[in-house]
């Protein structure tokens, strides 16, 4: 075996250095995101209360709203034409058609924002205007935000990813701690923190893109009509985001309504502690081997190209799963003590059922893995039923386990919705790869 690494090496050492030089960024940057979400829980739990922490929660909800079904859709289709764009030297009219496609998204975000304000303040929930309002703000920044970081990692710019993925994450730390100590200590103005945070991350973003990538590269044919192919990648994550927007959301509002604010405080902690650093380490993977596999999938007509990549998902998958259960395993005798440093004594109630977030978030990373696969092969809408009628699972779960068992119901909730989106994620793949 070393001999055949000796010499798969020697046959490759150019392409092994560079994805090494690459991976090493991208690690360093999700250590430094990782580290940065565990000190914000840390930081915020020490200066909000349960109930505050549950009511910051709940406005992040709205942002979800924006990034699921507006921004999340339109970035992963901004990222996915990249290589497509760089392949046919016509960088300049992918940028514009980016550039048109994120200023029709802002318009519609606008009007759903007003929707909401409308909705609040007729039924009689006005102190939530302002959240919301600062909530919707934040979304916006944060999509611009993910379409350039999307952009920059489709050119395999990692340092720069990496940069701005750590930096990010301590921002959002000192601006948010900044303005609470000089203004107020509630979730509104934590949000501004977040807000404010992701705009000088957006101001950096754009600086470093037009350094790093030729604006001016053009094909001397007929240029691509660029937004019509994004739209229509983009848009079943439109249609499907809708309902995994509610699944995401469902958990928390169902503990308001069946337990309490203090409950979705401490659920919030125990996803932000489990589930979180779940999905930045499935990002990690995400932003390092999808530009991979897109390169290598091309536009997805070439067989040999697409078996490949399914051999590729397959391996990532079962090693996210087997990574999955050992971190539940450990988290299983060291929750107290993980409690007992990253979170103040409010919220250690509950920590035994840290292994169960964990053991859901590894769950639902590797389905992701899989259905990066069908985006790499131009498949998205496939995953359109399949996403729906998980979502709509998940929602009704949820709602169940937060009536018949509040906290601790929810949680399990989620690890039966994480294993229903594995399974039907891997049929979906499998069957996909034979068509």
């Amino acid at each position: 075996m070393l001999k055949l690494a000796r010499q798969y090496y020697q046959a490759n050492k150019d392409r092994v250095h560079r994805l090494s030089k690459e991976g090493s960024w991208v690690v360093g940057g999700q250590i430094a995101s990782v580290m940065g979400s565990l000190a914000l829980v840390l930081v915020l739990t020490e200066y909000l209360s349960l109930e505050q922490y549950g009511q910051l929660a709940l406005g992040l909800t709205v942002a979800g709203l924006v990034n699921q079904v507006v921004m999340g859709g339109l970035a992963a289709g901004i990222g996915r034409y990249y290589s497509i764009a760089a392949e046919r030297k016509d960088l300049s009219g992918y940028l514009r058609a980016t550039r048109y496609l994120l200023i029709c998204a802002t318009a519609l975000v606008l009007a759903i924002g007003l929707m909401l304000m409308t909705c609040l303040y007729w039924l009689g929930y006005g102190q939530w205007i302002h959240m919301a309002a600062v909530a919707l703000l934040f979304a916006v920044l944060s999509g611009y935000n993910s379409v350039l970081n999307g952009i920059q990692n489709a050119a395999r710019q990692r340092a720069i990813v990496a940069l701005h993925g750590g930096l990010d994450a301590w921002l959002k730390i000192f601006l948010a701690l900044c303005l609470m100590l000089w203004l107020d200590f509630s979730s509104t103005v934590v949000l501004i923190g977040y807000a404010c945070s992701s705009m000088l991350i957006i101001i950096s973003q754009i600086i470093f893109l037009r350094r790093t990538i030729p604006l001016r590269q053009t094909s001397t044919q007929l240029r691509e009509k660029w937004a019509p192919q994004i739209y229509s990648y983009s848009f079943p994550f439109t249609i499907f985001g809708i309902f995994t927007w509610g699944q995401q959301i469902s958990d928390r509002w169902a503990l308001q309504v069946f337990a309490s604010t203090s409950d979705v405080g401490q659920y919030a902690v125990l996803f932000q502690l489990g589930f979180t650093p779940i999905a930045l380490i499935t990002g990690m993977a995400v932003s390092f081997l999808g530009p991979v596999l897109y390169q290598r999938s091309g536009d997805a007509t070439d067989q040999t190209r697409n078996t490949n990549v399914h051999r590729i998902s397959w391996r990532i998958a079962i090693f996210s799963l087997f990574f999955t259960l050992l971190g539940s395993a450990i988290t299983l005798v060291l929750h107290e003590w993980l409690f007992g440093i990253l979170v103040a004594s409010e919220f250690h109630g509950n920590s035994h059922l840290l292994p169960l977030v964990i053991l859901s978030g590894g769950v639902f990373a590797a389905g992701q893995m899989l259905a990066l696969k069908l985006l790499s092969e131009m498949k998205p809408s496939a995953m359109t039923v399949a996403k729906i009628i998980t979502a709509l699972t998940g929602i009704l779960l949820n709602i169940t386990g937060a009536a018949l068992g509040g906290l601790q119901g929810v949680v399990w909730a989620m690890l039966a919705f994480s294993g229903f989106y594995f399974v039907w994620m891997a049929i979906l793949a499998r069957r996909m790869s034979t068509t």
